[in-house]
């Protein structure tokens, strides 16, 4: 039992949870709807769905145990006692584990292309396991380029299901269809990005100690902490400022539930985060503030399903 806890801890199974459900909201509350007065099917539905979200969650949990293996010695200074690689599974059991699961999402990706009228997600999967291994081997410990990556493969989230569904659709010479799946694909990716760039930076700044130790060049150590703070404060207006604009069309649409959501559940977080980013000071502050902003992200996800509500 102590195993199986320390390899759930290990893949991160809350973030794995949380990556299929975002899939699946994305599918059964955009997707789905715009297809409700059409006598197409989707084309990301059924055993379809389940594999491409499958595929999304092992590589996930790959590149979560490749970060730990390749961040050993960081960890040991920044959160010892969530250490799992070498104090509970051992460093070569890590590395198997790595190679089965990324071999596994690959490998699913390619029987969804040969099996399906999907096509291109077996070289996308090889592609987001090579990123990740140089991510973890590399850039994690370069100025912006890991914050930025990690960023990617978030909304990439996203964006995977949106590809095999648009990919299908411009195959049939459906426009419309198209149009409003990338448009609202472009609105949750471009909030997954965002959210998840803002929370990488402050989960840098709560790292800094092991990170300058061990010869990290991360934006805190690099531009110093002020000026760290500047550039997720900038994010963080930005983004406010974007979903304000967001509401005010949904107004126009008559969506008073979403919009009274949105407020509350997001905006109004991003200005508390926004009030104590500055005031923040010790790594207790700053894990306290990339908590709320995964908060924020979640219930951001969750407002998918007044797409579902709206539209049927």
């Amino acid at each position: 039992m102590k195993l199986i806890t320390a390899f759930a801890r290990l893949v991160r199974w809350p973030n794995l949870v949380f990556i299929g459900l975002t899939q699946a909201l994305f599918v059964y509350c955009i997707v789905k709807p715009i297809f409700s007065e059409s006598p197409l099917q989707p084309n990301v539905h059924g055993l379809n769905f389940v594999l491409i979200s499958l595929s999304s969650i092992l590589i996930a949990a790959a590149g979560y145990i490749i970060n730990d293996y390749f961040d050993l010695n960081i960890d040991l200074v920044n959160k010892p006692d969530k250490l799992v690689v070498d104090r509970v599974i051992k460093r070569r059991w890590a590395i198997l584990w790595h190679i089965l699961l990324s071999a596994a999402g690959i490998a699913i990706g390619f029987y969804i292309d040969f099996t399906s009228k999907i096509w291109l997600l077996g070289f996308s999967n090889a592609i987001c396991v090579a990123v990740l291994f140089v991510y973890s081997t590399t850039f994690k410990r370069k100025l912006l380029i890991g914050n930025l990556l990690i960023s990617l493969l978030t909304a990439w989230v996203i964006l995977v299901v949106a590809w095999c569904e648009y990919n299908h659709l411009i195959h049939l010479k459906n426009g419309l269809h198209a149009e409003k799946i990338l448009r609202e694909t472009f609105l949750y990716a471009g909030f997954a990005f965002v959210i998840s760039l803002i929370r990488e930076v402050v989960k840098d700044m709560e790292d800094v100690e092991g990170d300058r130790r061990y010869g990290c060049t991360t934006m805190p150590i690099a531009w110093g902490i002020n000026a760290t703070k500047v550039f997720v404060g900038v994010w963080l207006v930005v983004l406010i400022a974007v979903l304000v604009i967001v509401q005010v069309y949904a107004m126009q649409l008559g969506w008073y539930w979403s919009v009274a959501y949105c407020i509350a559940a997001i905006i109004i977080p991003l200005l508390w985060i926004f009030r104590k980013l500055f005031s923040a000071n010790k790594p207790d502050d700053y894990h306290r503030l990339s908590t709320v902003i995964k908060l924020v992200m979640f219930a951001g996800i969750l407002s998918m399903i007044f797409f579902r509500i709206y539209r049927t």
